[in-house]
């Protein structure tokens, strides 16, 4: 209902609009720190009355006459980006910037150039659709997005193939990860433990990850694996990674921060303060460390969500050190299958997140829980 001002209200149900539409009742949902850009007022063309959230799944209750993979009472995850399946971008698993699902293109289009694909319940920009934090949802393209889970498996389990887990996956999968590296990881959210434990999968040696919350390198440690550095308690981040990889930098860096990144001292007051004047509109504190920190070489790969225009961005750094910057919104349709695999053949139970469970009803507070990072809150799953 506007900046920081979530409630719970009742809304009409969705209905099957077009012909390849399904109908989900929703059994579980979350809260991505995504919607906290949202939530605190960073992404234009929200509107009040927007349903918010992008990562759910539940049961198929009623399906358009064109859809041939889902039927009725089946289980599904349903991924964040809209894909219609068929446009140049999504015949190359590039579904994330599918070229036909955003009906309102020409407003992403004025501030990137083009158009990425439509999320839901993402703003306006990214198509206007409504989101999962609710009871019942209207999935396009059903035969292209959802993927249907095995009976036996908990919604836990399997809920964040929706979003987070592919995210993290591709951060790392975008590092063309090698026997042996060293991968340093910005932020210790949700998507940097999976960014952490994907690293892993793929082949890394060590992983570094960075952050200030104990809480949160702890599990880093205890659950990822990671050695850890709190970026409150050292000088410079670029000067420990040097220092802890023999002077050479890690081979590559993920930004698993975006946006709102917290920085110290002056250089975190001066980002503030030009967001907070509209100057800027992200903090770029997490990316500028990874790319000053990563090898002559390396690979920087951003996974976090960054929405505008940036200030200070160490370019030079870029082209004198032959960096490779891989970005973008996470493919997820062209995750999920081997994903769900992984956690079929125990690789990986991603539910190692989650912190709070709590009732539809209770959004709110939970919003309020996770951006103020009380309780130690790393993920909420929110059940109608």
């Amino acid at each position: 209902m506007g900046t920081k001002d979530i409630q719970v209200r009742n809304v009409p149900d969705p209905k099957i609009l077009n012909p390849d539409d399904a109908i989900v009742r929703i059994t579980s949902t979350a809260i991505c720190g995504s919607d906290l850009h949202l939530y605190n007022g960073f992404i234009p063309s929200m509107e009040k009355g927007d349903i918010m959230g992008h990562e759910f799944m539940g049961e198929v209750v009623e399906v358009g006459r064109d859809v041939k993979k889902l039927k009725v009472g089946d289980r599904v995850v349903v991924p964040f980006p809209i894909a219609c399946g068929h446009c140049m971008n999504c015949e190359s698993h590039l579904y994330s910037v599918c070229e036909n699902s955003n009906p309102n293109a020409w407003m992403a289009e004025k501030l990137w150039g083009y158009s990425p694909a439509a999320i839901y319940g993402y703003s306006h920009m990214l198509g206007g659709y409504a989101g999962g934090q609710a009871e019942y949802a209207r999935v396009p393209y059903a035969d292209v997005g959802p993927i249907k889970i095995p009976d036996g498996m908990p919604d836990e389990q399997v809920l964040f193939l929706s979003d987070i887990f592919p995210t993290g996956y591709m951060g790392a999968d975008n590092c063309n990860i090698k026997r042996g590296d060293t991968i340093a990881v910005w932020g210790c959210g949700p998507v940097g433990q999976f960014a952490i434990k994907s690293a892993f999968l793929l082949g890394a040696e060590r992983v570094i990850a960075i952050d200030r919350f104990p809480y949160r390198l702890k599990m880093a440690s205890e659950q990822g694996g990671a050695e850890t550095i709190n970026y409150a308690e050292v000088d410079s981040v670029p000067e420990a990674l040097r220092e802890m990889t023999g002077g050479r930098g890690p081979d590559a860096c993920i930004d698993a921060v975006g946006m709102e990144a917290h920085g110290m001292g002056l250089i975190g007051a001066y980002d503030r303060a030009k967001q907070a004047m509209m100057l800027e509109t992200d903090r770029i504190i997490a990316l500028r460390e990874a790319i000053l920190s990563c090898r002559n070489g390396g690979t920087v790969s951003v996974i976090g969500v960054y929405g505008g225009f940036v200030d200070k961005f160490p370019f030079g750094a870029v082209v004198n050190r032959s960096l490779t910057i891989k970005a973008g919104q996470a493919h997820v349709q062209h995750y999920m299958k081997p994903l769900l695999e992984h956690i079929q053949k125990g690789d990986i139970d991603p539910s190692f997140v989650i912190t709070h469970r709590l009732n539809l009803n209770d959004a709110a507070s939970g919003y309020s829980t996770f951006l103020n990072k009380q309780d130690e809150c790393m993920k909420v799953v929110l059940r109608p």
